[in-house]
């Protein structure tokens, strides 16, 4: 990248003998020859790969440079080295490569590969001992968060490869504090997004996966630390996923990045790790589980206050799935590119939660930047009761408070507010794709293909299409209310 002054380097030393028990296999991202498909962006180079490629967006530029297709099932030895020789090759013209996050990924997911195969090359050595030093010039202080981590799990594996004590220090020193910081004490990546949750799970059981099976790395003395650690997170990620299997998708998460929760599971069984049960506390998250439904219910911090990038205005917002199929949803995420459909994926009228006016409750912008945000306040957490409220509006003189009340085969919703003369509320519920509405009373009760919502308090109801996102590149037509209401709206899901 321009900026990045490199100076490549012969390494002189010998590759360290490692061993890894199989890992995760990856998504499949390369489709043979010098055709890739990322984010459900496919492009064929066709003769050659042109490894800055920026039509499909950075994202899918990263994607390319992260080499994680190294690790899917189809991928043969030889078909690996031919790309990662082809990188090489082009190293001079390089621009994304040398930027810390995708060299972090690409670092561990050439060691990886290597390891799997057996192979010791030269130029491979030269090529990834230039980008770990480079690396250890460029970390993410600036960002913090996953990227930081991820620099750290880089250089674990790279202090493993080469044998180099100053990556360890440095990975040991990054490592010891950002999970320290970074996990809270129910198990959450402090981020609070699921997807980026089970991509630091995954990297953390890769390095206790490297640490155990290479007892002779000085880098194993960390072994305890990230069991502790992986324990906590393996908690958090079994309660926030549903009882389908599938993870619940909230701030910025998507299918088909990180691994699913199943196998994040079965790879922590594999190793020998425990799960720790997580009370959900900490994060801002709670949920209920009764015979027909499930409810996760959002009453925390939008995310840590140096580092809300991939937080939403979402504050006393739910997600219900009723007989195991989703049910009400967060509208998800499409893109990273900053452009209006983001800005809508971030803001309070995607969210299922209370809206005055046109107010954002926490100011989202630049695709990745929060301004003021709503701080909330639990009043009462209880098995079958969770009232918050926040003060998001309070600037515009208004305020909302939310109890949700839980009971066999009914939750019951009571939102209040108060507003400014004139302003009405707003409250909005995302129906799965899945999901098709009849109205049976336009004011009271609307009928849906699985359970009814019967409303007390409503001056309107609007039944409208919109674009639902659980993938990146993709949306899907689903249907959505908006209910509007002056100070109290009673809403009762049942069947």
């Amino acid at each position: 990248m321009m900026g990045y002054n490199i100076q490549f380097e012969n390494w002189k030393g010998n590759p360290v003998e490692l061993r890894l028990a199989d890992s995760i296999a990856s998504y499949k991202s390369w489709l043979g020859s010098n055709h890739f498909s990322f984010l459900n962006l496919s492009h064929d180079f066709k003769t050659s790969i042109d490894w800055d490629f920026g039509a499909n967006g950075k994202l899918w530029t990263y994607n390319l440079n992260y080499f994680e297709y190294l690790n899917q099932p189809n991928m043969s030895k030889e078909h690996g080295l031919r790309l990662i020789q082809d990188y090489i090759e082009n190293q001079k013209s390089l621009k994304t490569a040398f930027e810390p996050f995708p060299s972090s990924l690409r670092i561990i997911n050439w060691v990886k590969f290597m390891v799997k195969h057996g192979i010791k090359d030269a130029k491979i050595n030269d090529f990834l001992f230039t980008t770990s030093k480079e690396l250890t010039k460029n970390l993410e202080y600036h960002l913090l968060g996953n990227h930081l981590l991820e620099n750290g799990f880089a250089l674990y594996f790279a202090a493993a490869w080469f044998g180099e004590p100053s990556f360890l220090q440095l990975a040991k020193t990054i490592l010891s504090k950002e999970l320290n910081e970074q996990i809270l004490a129910d198990g959450a990546h402090f981020e609070r997004t699921p997807m980026y949750h089970a991509l630091m799970l995954f990297r953390l059981l890769d390095c206790i996966n490297l640490a155990k099976n290479n007892p002779n790395f000085t880098g194993s003395s960390l072994m305890p630390f990230f069991e502790q650690k992986a324990a906590k997170m393996l908690g958090w990620l079994e309660a926030m996923t549903w009882q389908d299997g599938s993870m619940a998708l909230v701030n910025d998460s998507a299918n088909g990045i990180a691994p699913s929760s199943q196998d994040l599971l079965e790879y922590a069984k594999e190793l020998g790790l425990p799960i720790a049960v997580s009370t959900l506390g900490e994060s801002g998250y709670r949920k209920k589980t009764a015979t027909h439904y499930e409810v996760l219910l959002d009453v925390g911090v939008i995310g840590p206050d140096y580092i809300p990038g991939h937080a939403h205005s979402d504050t006393l917002a739910f997600l219900m799935q009723v007989e195991n199929n989703a049910f009400l949803v967060d509208s998800g995420i499409s893109t990273y590119e900053k452009n209006e459909r983001r800005q809508w994926e971030r803001s309070t009228e995607a969210h299922n939660t209370v809206q005055l006016a046109d107010w954002e409750q926490s100011e989202i912008w630049g695709g990745f930047r929060v301004a003021k945000r709503a701080k909330p306040q639990l009043v009462e957490d209880t098995n079958t009761i969770v009232t918050a409220k926040h003060d998001g509006y309070n600037s515009k003189g208004g305020a909302h408070e939310r109890k949700w009340s839980f009971g066999e085969d009914y939750i019951k919703i009571e939102d209040a507010v108060t507003v400014p003369i004139g302003v009405e509320a707003k409250a909005y519920f995302h129906f799965s794709p899945n999901i098709s509405l009849n109205t049976t009373d336009n004011l009271t009760y609307i009928n849906t293909s699985l359970w009814g919502l019967r409303f007390e308090g409503a001056n309107r109801i609007e039944i409208r299409e919109y674009q639902c996102a659980g993938d990146y590149n993709r949306t899907y037509p689903a249907k959505k209310l908006t209910v509007h209401f002056n100070h109290h709206l009673q809403t009762t899901i049942s069947k």
